[in-house]
């Protein structure tokens, strides 16, 4: 359960198909545009605790993942003592809370505010342009969000990716500067690596297809069977993204090059080289047969039985048992014959999707905004992610920010035990994070994730697409289109890689996609990377 919530809570962070669902709404409006200057609402400061003298009661929406009551968290308590403001919850169950979100925007029946709400762009834009979201850059540059404004100022592509094409903000990411991982990375299987006196890891795809063969016919399990798997999979789903950066390529959908220039990845050359290198490892039984019919919890399975050589997960240990080590090396992207390659699609530091907005209900929206600017801050970030001090930490020097984890309550497991005290557990909340926030709390597990991170992927990692918006007709005819792309190279994906389609069809298979509108797709995202970027 630890691992399914941690992996879900940072997973659930990004995904390019959300922001290629990008809705958008009306032109520029000079609306909110010198409203920096308005006076200080009545009763809220904007500085110091509590926000409000008198105690303001609003209610919010959110997801719950079912560990603990929200109103006895600690957490929460203690934000409420701070700040004088409380909440009464409006929770759905993580499965169901879309689902009901879509029902109270449909009723009118709104909460103050949705909080950890993954709102998409699409959901931002129609109910921010209809009234039912509020504009938030008033009040941010009103100085009732003094944290959010700093993170801003110092990192504008944030704000601009926030900011719809009316120029409004109508709700804000989870901000996470220190995040390398765009989606759960490969890693190879250290005992089978230690059994084949393997020291130098492969740095060409010439060299990871020798490793593989060496892994299916050397027996480095050692029990005498060839029953070893290579490289396995789940539909390509989960190795995909690392995968195509051996071949120069940042995303499976949609990326900009370092020039800028939009490309949609199934028509690309690079793309042809990753279906060209996989369909060699099923040819060969390097790939595992089971990878289009099996499930997550099948691949796990062979993981524990020791049959994997090269395998997707969060951490290695989630597949291959044991505790957290560094004996299963991160894999370094290889070089393919593709120019420039190999490449990594890197975390963009944001949530494609919105995790806070205030609604048109909510009768105090400067105050609101006080209270949630509180957890973009260090020491509000450090209560959300961490709790109240000296309950699971305490500072060893508070000056440096220096911590130290503190025994859990009953021997408890630590972050089933976090989930308890907090709501940023299993959902992915407003806020921020930075290594700050874990000076000193880093288990040696987490040091040795940071070094293979800034030794094998930052140095050649790159955003692969910032959060554009469309216009309300450019993402109307955007998802008709994909939805029709996306199903056709899905398809022929799994037949040139099983060899059902012979790769000597690829200049008709370029062909099918043109005429299905890939072209229109490259152009409309040009168009809006060309406004984002042209965005101050």
């Amino acid at each position: 359960m630890k691992n399914i919530r941690k992996a879900s809570s940072i997973l659930l962070c990004l995904t390019l198909s959300a922001s290629l669902l990008a809705a958008c709404g009306s032109s520029k409006g000079s609306e909110g545009a010198s409203s920096s200057a308005q006076t200080q609402a009545e009763g809220v400061k904007k500085d110091g605790f509590p926000i409000v003298d008198k105690q303001l009661t609003l209610t919010m929406m959110s997801q719950d993942a079912g560990v603990a009551d929200w109103n006895q968290m600690p957490v929460l308590k203690e934000m409420e003592k701070l700040t004088n403001i409380k909440f009464n919850y409006q929770l759905s169950p993580i499965d169901s809370f879309a689902t009901k979100k879509n029902l109270v925007f449909a009723s009118g029946d709104l909460p103050d505010v949705f909080y950890g709400a993954d709102l998409k762009p699409a959901e931002q834009v129609t109910y921010g342009t209809q009234g039912v979201l509020i504009p938030l850059e008033k009040y941010i540059d009103g100085g009732y969000a003094p944290n959010i404004k700093k993170i801003f100022d110092e990192h504008p592509d944030i704000r601009k990716s926030f900011t719809t094409p009316d120029g409004h903000i109508y709700a804000l990411p989870n901000v996470d500067l220190s995040a390398v991982w765009y989606r759960s990375p490969m890693w190879y299987n250290g005992k089978f690596l230690k059994a084949l006196n393997v020291t130098e890891l492969p740095k060409t795809t010439e060299e990871l297809y020798t490793y593989l063969k060496r892994v299916k016919n050397e027996d480095p399990n050692g029990n005498g069977k060839k029953d070893e798997i290579p490289l396995t999979s789940v539909k390509l789903d989960d190795l995909r993204m690392y995968f195509l950066g051996f071949f120069g390529i940042y995303d499976e959908v949609i990326y900009a090059d370092k020039d800028g220039k939009v490309h949609y990845t199934p028509q690309e050359e690079g793309y042809k080289g990753y279906l060209t290198f996989m369909n060699r490892l099923w040819k060969e039984d390097l790939l595992d047969h089971e990878t289009f019919s099996q499930t997550p919890e099948q691949k796990k399975a062979k993981g524990q039985n020791n049959q994997l050589g090269v395998f997707n997960d969060y951490y290695p240990y989630f597949t291959l048992g044991g505790e957290p080590s560094g004996d299963n090396p991160l894999m370094t992207p290889v070089k393919s014959e593709i120019p420039g390659s190999p490449v990594y699609g890197k975390h963009p530091g944001i949530s494609a999707n919105g995790t806070f907005a205030i609604t048109s209900k909510n009768p105090a929206p400067e105050a609101t905004m006080r209270w949630i600017d509180y957890q973009y801050g260090y020491d509000g970030a450090t209560l959300f992610a961490q709790g109240p001090e000296n309950l699971l930490w305490k500072y060893k020097n508070k000056e440096t920010h220096e911590k130290e984890w503190l025994p859990v309550p009953g021997g408890k497991d630590r972050e089933e035990y976090r989930g308890t005290m907090t709501p940023n557990y299993g959902i992915l909340t407003p806020g921020m994070n930075s290594a700050e926030l874990t000076n000193g709390l880093k288990s040696d597990f987490d040091k040795w994730i940071d070094k293979e991170n800034a030794e094998k992927l930052v140095p050649i990692g790159k955003t692969p697409f910032p959060n554009v918006y469309l216009t309300n007709e450019e993402q109307s005819e955007a998802t008709a289109l994909l939805s029709d792309l996306n199903t056709y190279v899905q398809q022929m994906e799994a037949k040139f890689v099983t060899g059902q389609e012979p790769l000597s069809n690829w200049d008709k298979y370029v062909a099918q996609l043109k005429k299905m509108g890939a072209d229109r797709i490259v152009e409309l995202y040009q168009g809006a990377y060309d406004r984002w970027n042209s965005e101050k």
